[in-house]
């Protein structure tokens, strides 16, 4: 039997509604959000439309589509990251609509929660074919219309991108992708004056839970025969109980705002509803800086160190 568990998240993915939607000129910035039918995608395309910024929101499901257009200053897109041609037939939709695109932002996501050593290949595939290879093809496509707006993109990390731990994984290796994702193309895009950030969520309000326990039941996926038989059991035991996940996705919702329209964007925006969730996130940082550095054949005394963070706070007000 397998023992394998994949999955799921919140799926995400999306594309293109027919036709455009033709603009009238106006000082109005247009922003995608991939990801946009629930959770913290769902978030995000309310308070920038609430803001008055036009938003392109993708999602996948009709009723969602349509529950998405009725909202004022949203117009949805059927789009699927995985599917190049929905990508391309989105790109075509936003360039005739002639807005222009300010801001991307990259939400779509999945997550597969499974042992390293048992996770079946099929689900790893599904697991980067959306976290990591959705965000690539997406930004390559809307590149020349960030670009010739001198906009935004940011994308929707985690802080399973600089943690990792137990049946985290497959999606904690998605998320850290990410991380190098974001630097590298910042490095790249800044010639173009376009900003590069990346949004680093802790536990928050999603349908994440439901999923995982919607695609566990469908493909009749157990802990049976699993070497992690407990903290599998303990974590579909949490899935599946009424206890509340995390925090309001509105906090997510409004470090997205401030990436794509704040005169200031950062590069990082770690959200957390409570302090441990940061102690042990930024915890977990150090401690790489540490291991990095003890009994390496170069390293540096602890006031060196200290001199380097200081000139690193100084750069990074």
């Amino acid at each position: 039997m397998k023992n394998l568990f994949g999955i799921v998240f919140f799926a995400l993915s999306i594309l293109v509604s027919p036709p455009p939607i033709q603009a009238e000129p106006n000082d109005q910035k247009a922003v995608l959000i991939t990801g946009a039918s629930t959770g913290l995608g769902r978030s995000m395309a309310e308070l920038m439309a609430s803001k008055g910024h036009f938003v392109y929101a993708g999602a996948r499901k009709d009723k969602d589509i349509q529950e998405l257009n009725a909202i004022e200053n949203i117009q949805a897109v059927r789009l699927d990251v995985t599917i190049q041609e929905d990508i391309d037939a989105a790109v075509k939709t936003i360039t005739e609509a002639g807005r222009g695109l300010h801001g991307l932002v990259n939400n779509a996501g999945v997550a597969v929660i499974a042992p390293l050593i048992e996770v079946d290949e099929e689900d790893f595939d599904f697991q980067m074919d959306v976290n990591l290879y959705g965000p690539y093809r997406v930004t390559k496509a809307f590149a020349p219309l960030i670009i010739e707006s001198k906009g935004r993109i940011t994308t929707t990390g985690s802080i399973s991108g600089i943690l990792s731990g137990t049946l985290f994984g497959p999606y904690s290796m998605s998320k850290h992708a990410m991380e190098a994702f974001t630097d590298s193309l910042a490095s790249e895009m800044e010639r173009f004056g376009v900003h590069v950030s990346v949004i680093e969520p802790g536990n928050y309000e999603s349908d994440i839970g439901k999923n995982i326990a919607r695609r566990m039941k469908a493909r009749g996926l157990s802990s049976d025969g699993s070497l992690y038989k407990e903290e599998l059991d303990r974590m579909v035991g949490r899935i599946n109980s009424d206890e509340p996940l995390g925090g309001d996705p509105n906090e997510v919702a409004e470090a997205a705002l401030h990436a794509l329209f704040d005169d200031n964007p950062k590069r990082r925006y770690m959200v957390v509803p409570n302090e441990q969730q940061a102690e042990v996130t930024v915890r977990k940082a150090m401690e790489e800086m540490v291991q990095l550095n003890q009994g390496q054949k170069f390293s540096y005394g602890r006031e060196e160190l200290i001199r380097m963070l200081d000139e690193l706070m100084a750069a990074n007000p």
